[in-house]
């Protein structure tokens, strides 16, 4: 008889009550392993702002070169000291002593899979990249897979849903840096990726699925993908009613004001005039594939409402299953090259690397642990010195999983 190793799921929620937020840690199927603690507002605010003052979102009156500038070269996410000392003290602050030990008591091979329900105060908090108390500074995402969890309301509400199995040999819609009517390059709403370039690492990185024949668009060549004209909310719901295997968007991302109230005013910006909102998604029914990733700003911000039907959960209720999203603005290839400190030559392009490592993270049977992995190693780079490894890419992925997947 072979033995089958059983990995075990853990759940982790927040919930904001008047002045102070709770949580709570659990394993699931096993209700006398559970924990739970308190934060206090001084330390919850505490540990918010010194996270929001290492982001490169524009903060008191910034311009959104300014916030980049500020993230890549002063923000506690631009050295290894400082960024160490910032996941150590989210760890502390977030999580208490005892949900740490039972994190650790968790500990197995393969890794359990955490899955993470936020309050909205904590919804941009990169829970992979939390430190561990202790000298050794282990990560969370060393612990355990660390994944999203689905609203309730958004896992139970009427959704049609086709599994990977079925559409993995199928073609991947590609979304890639649309081109915005009236958008110079190098404007708010300019170029994400930087000018297509047949020697690009990107174009190198889909030419395999170019020549297959597995991509759309259809494009003759890599560099085609990129910076088109023609990508609209039609031409997307056509493509997406192809039965593909998978969506991959990478380009800009409107979010909604937190104090609005509305997360489904979250949109994404395609080759035309008006944004792509979570509420016009809804309402247009498209027949989403099994796996989406939505490389754009903060389009994972969905728990920063109490209603959290956000993009992500645009996207789950018609009909993925997982959707890796990031949790802030990732600065652009230009504004990296502009600002960051250490190497920026050519060769060296951080949103790149985080395209294709999401991309080939999401063609694997297990794509959120896939994510994860991809994550561990870039965190493994950045702790061995490479600066170009920047935390600013790799923390910002949060993926979220429903229906089993992982």
């Amino acid at each position: 008889m072979v033995d089958l190793a059983v990995t075990e799921t853990l759940v982790l929620r927040f919930a904001d009550v008047g002045v102070a937020t709770y949580a709570s840690l659990r394993v699931v199927g096993e209700p006398s392993r559970s924990v739970s603690w308190v934060l206090e507002e001084p330390h919850l605010q505490a540990a918010c702002d010194e996270l929001d003052l290492a982001l490169p979102d524009p903060r008191n009156g910034e311009t959104a070169g300014e916030a980049i500038e500020r993230a890549l070269r002063t923000g506690a996410l631009a050295d290894h000291d400082s960024e160490l000392e910032l996941a150590r003290g989210l760890g502390a602050g977030l999580i208490g002593i005892d949900g740490w030990q039972l994190l650790a008591d968790c500990v197995t091979s393969p890794r359990a899979a955490l899955f993470v329900t936020p309050s909205p105060r904590l919804a941009r908090v990169p829970w992979g990249q939390l430190a561990m108390p202790g000298p050794d500074g282990l990560r969370l995402m060393e612990l355990a897979d660390v994944l999203m969890a689905v609203p309730p309301n958004i896992v139970h509400a009427p959704r049609a849903t086709v599994g990977w199995s079925a559409r993995r040999d199928r073609p991947a819609v590609l979304v890639l840096d649309p081109r915005i009517p009236g958008q110079r390059p190098d404007s708010a709403l300019g170029s994400v990726l930087g000018r297509p370039s047949p020697r690009s690492a990107l174009a190198r990185h889909f030419a395999p699925l170019v020549d297959a024949g597995q991509v759309l668009p259809a494009a003759s060549t890599p560099e085609e993908l990129f910076r088109r004209t023609d990508i609209d909310r039609h031409w997307l719901a056509q493509a997406c009613a192809s039965e593909p295997a998978r969506l991959l968007y990478v380009g800009h991302a409107s979010a909604a004001e937190g104090g609005v109230g509305h997360a489904d005013r979250a949109a994404l910006h395609l080759a035309e005039g008006c944004a792509f909102t979570a509420a016009d998604v809804m309402a247009a029914g498209l027949a989403i594939p099994p796996r989406v990733a939505l490389l754009a700003c903060a389009s994972g911000g969905d728990y920063r409402f109490d209603e959290a039907t956000g993009l992500v959960a645009a996207m789950v209720l018609g009909g993925a299953q997982l959707v890796t999203a990031t949790l802030w603005s990732l600065p652009t290839t230009a504004g990296y090259r502009r600002f960051a400190s250490g190497p920026t030559e050519l060769v060296v392009d951080p949103m790149a690397e985080t395209v294709a490592g999401v991309d080939l993270a999401h063609c694997e049977q297990d794509a959120g642990i896939a994510v994860n992995r991809w994550q561990r190693t870039q965190l493994r780079r950045w702790r061995d010195g490479d600066v170009t490894a920047s935390p600013l890419y790799w923390a910002a992925l949060a993926t979220f999983a429903v229906d089993g997947a992982r």
